[in-house]
């Protein structure tokens, strides 16, 4: 999978606003007291433990924001896999700037490549197999499009981005519709000739039902393995299958192998634990 970098126009307005928030009313007080105006300074990013880089360009622009005059040199590009110890970026300019920017710049990379790495465990996992692990909607507010690219740096997919990008019918909706032909009925009518159908279901008879109906997509929450296999049986040829439900680097294996072609997990992007990436004065 080629690996696109993130526009600025999408990143931005995010470092921004975390820079704000930072910098408050008065900026940073501490730097501007005890360093000089005019002194330089380098600094040298490198990893405290294994993992997969994501999010350099966001750090970048967080240090840029703060001062055009700082260059950060990458070593390490996004998607690359990292040793203790290992030089990430080095990173030139003010050392006012430098200062003030840091933490922004490494809450930012630490958070993203704790997702990538936490997706690398599980594409790893299921590798050999026909499954693509995807993303979820379960993002923090706002972070979604730096979450989703950080697990494109670790291996993954990403599943819709929002709301706007397919038709997914989840039970409650099913709930409220009076059950899944009229729930389908309505989709078919209401989406245009490029938006996809899936929908949930949770037992054998349901997916029966929803293939006889037709569907783009099936997403088999909490199914067992032994379920599972037999819903891919039953939608070979009919429907992409999808199975998601408190999937962790464990049980992916087991999963992938009854021939899903879809693993979705929600925690690598809302419980992912940070990547240790430590910042340290050079010169």
């Amino acid at each position: 999978m080629t690996l696109n970098p993130l526009l600025p126009l999408i990143y931005e307005p995010i470092v921004q606003t975390a820079l704000r928030e930072d910098l408050g009313r008065a900026g940073d007080i501490t730097a501007d007291a005890i360093v000089p105006a005019g002194q330089q300074a380098r600094l040298v990013m490198r990893a405290r433990q294994p993992g997969v880089i994501a999010g350099l360009d966001v750090a970048r622009s967080a240090f840029q924001t703060v001062s055009p005059a700082i260059t950060l040199r990458a070593e390490r590009p996004d998607g690359s896999a990292v040793e203790p110890d290992q030089v990430i970026a080095i990173i030139d300019g003010p050392a006012r700037s430098l200062l003030t920017a840091e933490r922004t710049a490494l809450n930012f990379l630490c958070h993203l490549s704790g997702v990538a790495t936490a997706t690398a465990t599980l594409v790893k996992a299921v590798a050999g197999t026909r499954a693509q692990i995807v993303c979820t909607r379960k993002t923090t507010p706002g972070f979604r499009a730096l979450e989703k690219y950080a697990v494109r740096c670790g291996g993954g997919f990403n599943h819709r981005f929002g709301l706007d990008d397919a038709i997914l019918i989840k039970d409650n909706h099913i709930a409220v519709a009076g059950g899944i032909r009229p729930v389908l009925e309505r989709a078919r009518a209401h989406a245009g000739h490029l938006v996809k159908i899936e929908i949930e279901v949770d037992t054998l008879a349901q997916l029966e039902e929803a293939l006889t109906l037709g569907v783009d997509a099936v997403l088999l929450d909490n199914m067992t393995t032994e379920q599972l296999s037999q819903a891919v049986d039953m939608a070979r040829g009919k429907a992409i299958t999808e199975a998601s439900g408190r999937i962790t680097a464990a049980t992916a294996a087991a999963i992938a192998a009854t021939g899903v072609d879809l693993i979705s997990v929600g925690w690598v992007t809302h419980s992912s634990a940070a990547l240790d990436i430590g910042l340290d004065y050079l010169s």
